[in-house]
């Protein structure tokens, strides 16, 4: 599935960017990256682990993830699509600084429903530019009332791209935990074959 391809998808692009170039130092990038998802593992797979307790704490509620620049926006993206497929639940996504320009006005006239239905989780990372930063700040002062609650995930390792994959494993691993949670299968995408088997009759 291409969901659990990623690394095999971005890491043959990476070595050729870096072989005409346009990357350089890519492998060691790219080094870095599997250096921190090991460490990252070790973590993961402990009994009581961090995804197992965010997975625990979005419980029912819709999560929606906000990410800063451009590591923390793909990061967020994959949060998103990975609780759609594994867990079979909603999940929303956007980026700072463009919440900041219009989706925050959107939030506090419906607080009575959506404090009790979302739950809001900040991918933070070391690349953010430092005004980005401050958003987030702000975003929870103006935020936190009309949400069920909000938890921030902080990426590590060594460069950008270690610390995009290393959120990546994070949020995979919160929906998959979500999705034990709620007693289904991650593999199988019912709805996405009911719409590719509806395309292909009318075809």
């Amino acid at each position: 599935m291409p969901r659990s391809a990623i690394g095999a998808l971005s890491v043959p692009l990476l070595v050729v960017l870096e072989q005409v170039g346009l990357l350089p130092g890519g492998r060691q990038y790219i080094d870095d990256a599997v250096a921190q998802l090991r460490r990252r593992r070790d973590q993961l797979v402990q009994p009581g682990n961090s995804a197992e307790i965010l997975a625990r704490r979005i419980g029912r509620t819709i999560p929606l993830v906000y990410g800063g620049g451009p590591v923390g926006a793909a990061a967020a993206m994959r949060w998103k699509c990975q609780v759609n497929e594994n867990a079979k639940a909603p999940a929303f996504t956007n980026r700072l600084p463009e919440v900041c320009h219009n989706e925050v006005a959107g939030w506090g006239q419906h607080g009575d429903v959506t404090r009790q239905v979302i739950t809001l989780v900040q991918l933070r990372h070391d690349f953010e530019h430092p005004q980005v930063g401050r958003r987030f700040e702000l975003v929870d002062d103006l935020v936190g009332e009309v949400m069920a609650a909000i938890h921030e995930v902080q990426a590590e390792g060594d460069g950008p791209l270690a610390q995009l994959f290393d959120l990546v494993l994070q949020g995979d691993f919160v929906s998959l935990h979500m999705a034990a949670e709620a007693g289904v299968d991650p593999g199988p995408i019912a709805a996405l074959d009911y719409i590719k088997a509806g395309l292909a009759r009318r075809a």
